[in-house]
């Protein structure tokens, strides 16, 4: 809890300060940055309710952090009622996949980084080309080289941002297996099973973190 509300701190520093400048733009940043992961937080909790009967601390902070992930594309660029919807979004779509989609999958994913940043990331990064509509309480897209907000397709946006996202993807495949296979053939990708069950506060560092 402590360190969610930590983070939850520093990402006004993360969003509204990327602006580089205080004004409008930095202050709607961190205005989305606290309505989307409030509701991203009452999405995650309410969505654990309905899945196993009871909401979690574990679950409020995870959607906490989905929030925060989700709305850091949009920040400075949607209105809060959009902040609010891709909130709630990251929320429920993260919660599935860290609860449902991970175990289908047999990801090993202790801290869930994928099912949270992740999916959080992908949807953030999808929806700012929805909620980023005038329409819809956005900001638009400026171009600077008319000096004045350009004029918004929705669609046209959408597969920008979609682009970006198979872009990094594919980037990010790429890279993450050519690491993983130096890794693992110079050290090896995982413990000895005992040193595993051990715990490596043990073992690597020779002292408990927790009792």
């Amino acid at each position: 809890m402590i360190g969610g509300c930590l983070l939850w701190v520093g990402w006004f520093g993360f969003n509204a300060g990327s602006n580089l400048e205080a004004n409008g733009v930095a202050a709607l940043a961190m205005i989305n940055t606290v309505v989307a992961t409030a509701a991203a937080v009452l999405a995650w909790s309410f969505g654990e309710w309905i899945w196993r009967g009871h909401p979690s601390l574990l679950g409020g902070v995870s959607g906490a952090i989905a929030g925060l992930v989700g709305i850091t594309p949009a920040a400075g660029f949607v209105g809060p009622m959009g902040a609010i919807a891709i909130g709630l979004i990251a929320g429920l779509v993260c919660m599935y996949a860290v609860s449902a989609l991970k175990p289908k999958l047999g990801i090993d994913d202790s801290l869930d980084v994928f099912g949270i940043h992740g999916i959080g990331g992908i949807i953030g990064a999808i929806l700012t080309g929805v909620f980023a509509s005038p329409s819809l309480g956005g900001s638009g897209v400026f171009d600077y080289s008319t000096g004045q907000v350009a004029e918004f397709s929705m669609g046209a946006q959408v597969y920008s941002q979609t682009l970006g996202v198979v872009i990094a993807i594919v980037w990010s495949a790429v890279v993450s297996f050519a690491a993983i296979y130096i890794v693992k053939a110079l050290i090896g990708l995982r413990v000895s099973d005992g040193d595993e069950r051990q715990g490596l506060d043990i073992t690597t560092h020779g002292e408990n973190a927790y009792n």
